[in-house]
């Protein structure tokens, strides 16, 4: 039985909506990181520290609460929801240091692994099939690694900004996804016995 076409422009509006709202919110959080890109890393970080408080919390009724664990696995579970705790804890006491130390943590980590990427695709090259690509990605993966290694924070301010600008621009053509989105194709509508849920 097919139902109303109410049904189908609810639905449209419905999508409609969210994607409005998924492209305000991004426009919002890209224009925040391009006006005030410390204070936006630092609302980051303290969301994260937030995050750790809780799980740790979670981690350590697990371990204290969870009776058909074992010993270990209990005592795991309050260790590591301590760790959480204390790593929040710190977070909060200095916002803008560990703010700064996340930073230059994932650009090095960033770096180290396009340094791996590079020395594995040397040691691949045999599998290849154009051994001139494997060699040039190899070594523009390793040079590179080796700049965001030797400049991090550098490194993890511009992909901050590149953030920002992505979000921006991205939430724009969302927005205006959502003022072109029409629905189900060819003016279909939805078959309740067709709907898999």
């Amino acid at each position: 039985m097919t139902q109303e076409p109410s049904l189908s422009r609810t639905l449209t509006n419905g999508v409609r909506t969210a994607l409005g709202i998924a492209g305000i919110i991004a426009i919002i959080i890209g224009i925040l990181i391009l006006v005030a890109p410390l204070k936006t890393a630092s609302v980051i970080t303290a969301f994260i520290a937030i995050y750790a408080v809780v799980a740790g919390v979670i981690y350590a009724a697990l371990g204290i609460f969870a009776k058909s664990a074992s010993t270990w696995g209990r005592i795991g579970n309050v260790l590591l929801g301590v760790l959480f705790v204390i790593a929040g804890i710190v977070a909060f006491t200095d916002l803008g240091n560990v703010t700064t130390v996340l930073a230059v943590f994932t650009a090095i980590f960033i770096g180290v692994s396009w340094i791996f990427e590079g020395v594995l695709a040397f040691a691949s090259l045999r599998s290849v099939a154009n051994k001139v690509w494997g060699v040039v990605f190899a070594v523009l993966s390793i040079i590179a690694g080796i700049l965001v290694i030797t400049a991090p924070f550098a490194f993890a301010a511009l992909l901050w900004l590149i953030l920002g600008v992505a979000l921006v621009v991205l939430g724009i053509l969302q927005i205006v996804r959502a003022f072109s989105y029409r629905g189900p194709a060819n003016g279909a509508t939805l078959r309740v016995d067709e709907a898999r849920i």
